[in-house]
């Protein structure tokens, strides 16, 4: 019987391979589970901006009611703001003229789809169709195309977001949101933004909700008395150099990282149309956000 005697020599090295062996499992692992996770795609929840700029957007998304349409053009007027407005296809069907005087009012139309449908539930090409659908019935009354999406319910996945982008969309969501459709007092509506608002900044309304006329001058009171201009999306977000982080926030990028758009694409670097927006790698959106709203 031969004996194998372990000197203190041959334990280490014996020690050093099989460590050497278990790194070597562990990051073969580590790499397949990156390409079985490849980076989630994030629609725009909010905008970085330094201290100096405190601009936030208002948006008012329309799928059903049409009683306080009017009240809301004269309120936002009387405080000189300009407001998006993300309405569905059908309603745009059925209350053309009010179409026409948000528009003429100053406030940007933008597509909430054709029927108001589930996105996630659709194929790409469904999903082309609902948002085609919905911009040219947009563009035949107020003579613009729309360039932002906000997705029903706020239910977007990966498909949703690149189908959007690859039809120069983009997905927009917010990082406020009002729940004025909860019917909640105007106090609370009130309270609940002005708490939870921040420069850069994308509050939900709905131009339906019972309570949102009452609350809105409060509002803007209080934001416009702390120094807050409140402009449309599309004057908000970024369109070139950017890239969006974890949260859904969209951050310009560093003259470095413009500089190196390798490594920048590898970061989410957006080129002047949405066709370029690639997200970081990002993880569960944010809680408030992530759940579908009462429309």
């Amino acid at each position: 019987m031969k004996i194998f005697v372990i000197t203190k020599k041959t334990g280490i090295i014996y020690s050093l391979i099989l460590i050497f062996m278990i790194a070597v499992i562990y990051v073969g692992k580590n790499q397949t589970a990156l390409v079985a996770n490849p980076q989630k795609e994030l629609p725009i929840y909010c905008v970085e901006k330094d201290e100096n700029d405190k601009r936030v957007a208002f948006s008012f998304d329309a799928a059903w009611g049409n009683e306080d349409t009017e009240t809301l053009i004269e309120i936002l007027g009387r405080y000189n703001v300009k407001a998006t407005f993300f309405v569905v296809g059908g309603w745009v069907d059925k209350y053309p003229e009010s179409v026409k005087a948000l528009s003429d009012a100053g406030h940007e139309i933008m597509n909430h789809s054709d029927t108001h449908p589930h996105m996630t539930a659709l194929s790409a090409e469904e999903i082309k169709k609902e948002v085609e659908s919905c911009d040219e019935k947009i563009e035949s009354i107020t003579g613009k195309t729309p360039t932002l999406f906000r997705a029903p319910y706020g239910d977007y996945d990966d498909k949703v977001v690149s189908t959007l982008r690859e039809i120069n969309h983009y997905t927009i969501q917010w990082d406020v949101d009002s729940l004025d459709w909860k019917e909640l007092p105007a106090d609370e509506i009130t309270q609940r933004v002005v708490e939870k608002v921040c420069p850069g900044s994308i509050v939900l309304f709905h131009n339906a909700a019972i309570n949102t006329p009452e609350a809105l001058p409060q509002i803007i009171e209080k934001l416009q008395g702390e120094g807050y201009s409140i402009v449309p999306v599309s004057e908000l977000i970024l369109t070139e150099d950017y890239h969006i982080d974890v949260t859904g926030k969209q951050i310009p990028n560093t003259a470095e990282e413009t500089a190196a758009p390798t490594e920048a694409a590898d970061e989410g670097t957006a080129s002047p149309s949405p066709s370029g927006s690639e997200p970081a790698e990002t993880s569960t959106a944010p809680a408030e956000t992530a759940a579908p709203t009462g429309e």
